[in-house]
């Protein structure tokens, strides 16, 4: 079996972009090199790698066409949508051409009957969370980019966000994909159903597949009844440790929060200056914080649950409890939340870590993050899921020297990885591997797991035309 990382590509030529011209018209076939710019990356650093060409097919008979002619022609295809992506999923790293999903912007059909919504993965996730909103119902999972993100991303990468501790990830909602092979044929993976023991499941099979075995054109999910009241707390802790103990202790003490968001002392403060509003105080003291939320339908039930989590945390050292007494304050506060990887960003060129661990783990997990940070000489600002024991661990360069930047820093992330796998966690909880984390994959996996992914993809991408260059270490 030829393997799928030393593939050799052809090439983009004059005959190529007319072919691309007679199946999608003139106007979707660009090759401007500003389009290529944007379309070479998205938010992972400042990684850069152009396409050749960048197309915008309106359907899926399109794609269908596209696909089976680069792979006949042995070119490359990677797939995109929003470009939020946070692991490099979506660069054309071997050129070729960029696959932009913009026109795949509709929703099909809402089947309130049965609580199911079939999209197109070009729709915005927001805008699709209000579509169904407007009908009564509810689909959860909202990563923090959910303004802006592609619904068709989100299940190539299996999203979650911070209502997933309550309601799940993207996996457990999608019921069914339409799907177009690299070799062209379209297949549906499922059926239209909650409960399917028929066969493998191709459906999950391809959900956070990276878009390295098909190419999604239609999504089914299932809806939940929208609930109608929410509350939300923000607790702040004079010890980080103590901050991530107590997320455990809320849970044994018999309470499902519907969100449970972590952030250290710089987290919140470096979104504070971000988004020029300071609607929290931060005493010297406090070094983290946790963003608290109950929902449901009962007010008085969702206030006694928000009273009994407060006297959890209250056994803790702690700062004073601020529960949101607005609607505005809750959005002034998520928006905090919500605005911490930019902020990051913003202050200094950075790496983020998508770390996991079982929940009650929590606490070791920060402390091996800050150990092996003195030790690698790194500054971390950490911040995420800490309901579903995910921790965002966002590495900032600040003065660390280039050569360190470079040599010495993945010695220390593949020696944090390691501890997060010896504390009964992976690498990644909903970023993806990617470009960025393949050559750590290693640390997860044997080889023996690895040689199956890597024959799977082999049997559906025979020619490796498909987003080539992700997952797996070249």
């Amino acid at each position: 079996m030829k393997d799928i990382c030393t593939m050799l590509f052809s090439k983009i030529g004059p005959e190529d972009i007319a072919f691309f011209r007679s199946v999608t018209g003139d106007q979707w076939v660009i090759c401007e090199e500003e389009q290529l710019r944007i379309s070479g990356s998205d938010q992972t650093e400042d990684l850069c790698f152009l396409p050749e060409v960048v197309l915008r097919p309106g359907s899926t008979g399109e794609i269908s066409q596209i696909l089976r002619y680069c792979s006949g022609h042995s070119i490359p295809v990677t797939p995109r949508g929003a470009g939020t992506g946070l692991s490099g999923g979506a660069l054309p790293v071997h050129g070729g051409v960029s696959l932009d999903m913009r026109r795949f912007n509709k929703i099909l059909e809402l089947d309130k009957r049965n609580l199911q919504v079939t999209t197109e993965p070009g729709v915005i996730t927001q805008e699709l969370q209000e579509f169904v909103r407007a009908a009564g119902l509810m689909y959860p999972p909202d990563p923090a980019s959910r303004g802006s993100c592609f619904i068709g991303g989100n299940v190539s990468e299996n999203s979650g966000g911070p209502r997933a501790v309550k309601y799940g990830v993207v996996k457990d909602y999608v019921l069914n994909l339409e799907v177009v092979l690299p070799t062209g044929e379209v297949i549906w993976t499922g059926a239209n159903v909650l409960k399917n023991a028929t066969g493998y499941n191709l459906t999950q099979l391809m959900v956070g597949s990276e878009g390295t075995l098909g190419v999604i054109t239609k999504i089914v999910l299932r809806l939940v009844p929208a609930v109608q009241h929410d509350l939300l707390m923000l607790v702040p802790f004079r010890s980080a440790g103590q901050a991530c103990e107590a997320v455990n202790a809320i849970f044994l003490g018999g309470y499902t929060p519907s969100a449970l968001e972590f952030m250290e002392r710089d987290a919140i403060e470096w979104a504070m200056r971000y988004v020029q509003q300071s609607p929290v105080p931060l005493p010297e003291d406090i070094q983290a914080h946790l963003l608290i939320e109950v929902d449901g339908n009962h007010p008085g039930q969702l206030y006694e649950e928000i009273e009994a989590i407060a006297g959890i945390v209250q056994g803790f050292d702690i700062g004073e409890i601020l529960f949101a007494e607005s609607s505005e304050q809750k959005a002034m506060l998520w928006n905090l939340r919500r605005k911490v990887g930019e902020a990051v960003k913003s202050n200094s060129i950075y790496k983020e870590e998508d770390t996991v661990v079982p929940r009650a783990e929590l606490p070791a997990l920060l402390q091996a993050i800050k150990r092996i940070g003195k030790e690698y000489g790194f500054h971390s600002v950490c911040y995420g899921h800490a309901g579903d024991g995910n921790l965002h661990v966002n590495i900032v360069k600040q003065d660390m020297s280039d050569e360190d930047w470079k040599h010495k820093l993945p010695e220390g992330i593949r020696e944090l990885f390691g501890e997060v796998v010896r504390l009964g966690g992976t690498i990644s909880g909903e970023h993806g591997i990617g470009l960025v984390q393949k050559n750590y994959l290693d640390i997860a996996f044997d080889p023996v797991q690895i040689g199956l992914m890597k024959g799977i993809k082999q049997l559906f991408d025979p020619k490796g035309i498909l987003n080539p260059g992700k997952i797996f270490a070249d």
